[in-house]
């Protein structure tokens, strides 16, 4: 049984926050969640020099018994990655095992936008007239989202110098810590070449400087991301796709979505191997792993009626007789 002191868990914390800041991490939600792990263990245990380190983290994790598992395994790798890191002083050292706060399966289904509502958002986004959000910005942001699957504030970070019309690249900088070229189809890079010429036009007319950015307000300023986000939901609850009220329903996030079981469906009509593809779609939309694109196989119908469909073909090969 691994037992510490106060002081000594605080020292290690310490030494875990100046590895991870060392490595290039600002940490900052996990030095909060460590800051009241030790509050608390220090209320457990007041005035006792004598910590079991096992049923400190044990009371931590069970002091809240309504929480959601994704906020139980949140807080709980943290500490688990602390006693990781103690084990380097004390090789004998405590480590709660995963099973302790596992992680369940996300039970998240996005919204995926049918290739006619895509058709109405465009034509909506088309005859656009606002402000600030001008119609052909509108219509190529959202080409650019659906298109390509990039998250929204990786469109609108987008600068003039990341857009290659000639090669028909975009190039996403550091987007979670990563940077990586993403290839666009000839109609999308004709579309950009159009909205590039109205940009130009926009800026000359009213005597703008150019903020270098590719996507622009009316006023010539670069778009933000919270504009964005606000227009897009604007036109889908106008076209009552999302309700008129609340958080619920369709959000400018979900184009990404679209894309991607868009893309695993087509390959699915193709009769490509979709899980041999799903690394190739990983990459493309930048995840850090395979996992985060499996989702995607459950998103539709036909996507599930396929994989049950492979599973029973699967299982009588496996039954016949050899």
């Amino acid at each position: 049984m691994t037992v510490v002191t106060l002081s000594e868990l605080k020292s290690d914390a310490e030494s875990f926050l100046a590895f991870k800041r060392a490595m290039g991490h600002p940490y900052r939600r996990g030095a909060f969640e460590i800051e009241r792990f030790l509050r608390f263990v220090g209320e457990q245990w007041a005035g006792d020099d004598d910590i079991p380190l096992a049923d400190a983290i044990s009371r931590w994790c069970g002091r809240l018994p309504d929480r959601k598992a994704v906020t139980l395994g949140n807080e709980f790798g943290v500490i688990r990655q602390l006693c990781l890191h103690r084990r380097r002083r004390d090789p004998t050292g405590y480590v709660p095992e995963h099973a302790f706060a596992p992680v369940k399966e996300s039970t998240f289904f996005p919204y995926i936008f049918s290739r006619e509502e895509i058709r109405r958002i465009l034509a909506a986004a088309s005859m656009h007239q606002g402000r600030f959000i001008w119609a052909s910005m509108l219509r190529r942001l959202i080409l650019v989202l659906y298109c390509t699957g990039l998250r929204l504030g990786e469109a609108v970070r987008l600068n003039m110098d990341d857009v290659d019309l000639d090669r028909g690249t975009l190039l996403i900088r550091n987007s979670k810590r990563r940077t990586r070229i993403v290839p666009m189809r000839d109609d999308l890079v004709a579309e950009l070449r159009l909205y590039v010429d109205d940009r130009r036009k926009l800026l000359l007319d009213r005597a703008h400087v150019d903020s270098e950015a590719l996507f622009v307000r009316r006023n010539g300023a670069a778009l933000h991301t919270k504009a964005a986000s606000n227009a897009i939901r604007k036109l889908l609850r106008r076209l009552d796709i999302k309700p008129a009220q609340g958080r619920v329903g369709a959000r400018p996030y979900e184009f990404r979505h679209a894309f991607a079981v868009h893309r695993l469906t087509a390959w699915a009509d193709e009769g490509a191997d979709v899980h041999a593809k799903l690394p190739w779609l990983s990459a493309y939309l930048g995840h850090q792993n395979v996992i985060g694109t499996e989702v995607y196989l459950k998103a539709t119908p036909q996507l599930l009626e396929l994989a049950s469909t492979r599973f029973e073909q699967h299982v009588r090969r496996a039954r016949q007789p050899r």
